[in-house]
């Protein structure tokens, strides 16, 4: 088992939940989140400066069998991605065991 977290925009939260459903991902957590990134530069909206270094995202939290790993990662990349600077990360990490707390099952069937 495998633990995705991924960092996307906002604007793409809805096209990447709907293409994780079409890869076979059906529960996954998700909460909005502010980080810094690289850019360190202001805008300038109708002659007001904005502060970009903060920036709003949304992280997603997937647990799934080594044999959706793939496919979610995809889904992700290929539905969160604009083509510019900020798109996100993904990082894969192992998961020793799950539980299914209601019946106490534990391992990779706790996942369906």
């Amino acid at each position: 088992m495998k633990k995705i977290e991924a960092l996307i925009r906002k604007t793409q939260f809805e096209d990447v939940k709907n293409k994780l459903h079409e890869a076979g991902v059906t529960f996954f957590s998700y909460w909005d989140v502010t980080g810094l990134g690289n850019e360190n530069k202001g805008r300038v909206y109708r002659g007001v400066s904005y502060s970009t270094s903060a920036i709003e995202r949304r992280m997603l939290s997937i647990v799934v069998n080594d044999d959706f790993v793939e496919p979610a990662v995809q889904a992700i990349i290929e539905a969160g991605g604009t083509g510019n600077i900020g798109d996100g990360k993904i990082f894969v990490l192992p998961v020793e065991e799950a539980y299914r707390i209601r019946t106490g099952e534990k391992g990779g069937d706790t996942l369906n």
